[in-house]
């Protein structure tokens, strides 16, 4: 129902701009990117470029770094960022040539909400903590953009897995929230990095294709304490173990 509204949302607000270019005289290309609530780029952008727009642009596509790797959040376009974007552009079969343009941004438009998030998540299901965020591990504000790049990670494997909904059980947790389910006591639940997804695909499914959307850990089934479930987050070093899907 969600992404209903969403699309109804844009696609009333796309005739509102017709209607309004209409009425200006102004002739709009279908190649220009358009206007966007949350983030709109000025600039098509290529390897060896960089910026906060880069950086928003690496945010979006973080989910697409390849197997077993973790896309950088630097700001600077660089190969791993062009293929990562050449990834995202097959996956909506998009001309894939690297280079972040109006189709690509377009893209990005329609996958997200005005509060950044993607089509298919939210800042509530990924956090049923407490709302402000805090007494986590990290600051509120830390947390809360640690969740938002899950997101996009998440709308990612998504995506590869034939646009089948993904479940998530717990995000977000302050210490208090995260002692009273028994959490580890490093868990990444307390950097706003962690998700704990239910629900179909099978566990095991999930754990074998967020090897190939950044997530650097993957705890599932075969792991003490996960077999009702598939948690995944952001670690330093890789972290995967779910004997039981052959990881």
């Amino acid at each position: 129902m969600r992404t209903v509204i969403r699309r109804l949302g844009r696609m009333l607000a796309a005739c509102a701009l017709v209607a309004a270019t209409a009425l200006a005289g102004v002739v709009v290309t279908g190649g220009a990117a358009h206007a966007d609530g949350c983030y709109t780029w000025g600039r098509t952008l290529s390897q060896g470029m960089s910026g906060n727009d880069v950086k928003q642009l690496q945010i979006r596509v973080s989910g697409y770094p390849g197997y077993g790797a973790v896309l950088a959040l630097d700001g600077v376009y660089g190969p791993a960022t062009r293929s990562a974007v050449i990834r995202f552009q097959q996956a909506y079969g998009l001309s894939a040539d690297g280079v972040a343009g109006p189709q690509t941004f377009n893209k990005i438009y329609a996958l997200q909400d005005n509060d950044c998030t993607p089509a298919n998540f939210s800042y509530a299901e990924m956090n049923k903590c407490n709302s402000s965020w805090s007494g986590g591990a990290v600051s509120a504000s830390t947390a809360k953009f640690n969740a938002l790049v899950s997101m996009w990670k998440l709308q990612a494997m998504r995506r590869a897995l034939g646009n089948v909904p993904l479940y998530v059980s717990s995000g977000f947790r302050s210490y208090s929230c995260n002692s009273a389910v028994g959490g580890a006591s490093n868990s990444r639940h307390l950097y706003g990095d962690g998700v704990d997804l239910v629900g179909s695909p099978s566990f095991c499914r999930i754990a074998q294709q967020a090897r190939y959307h950044g997530f650097s850990n993957i705890l599932g089934p075969g792991y003490p304490g996960h077999s009702d479930h598939t948690h995944l987050g952001a670690t330093s070093s890789r972290s995967w173990s779910a004997s039981s899907c052959g990881i």
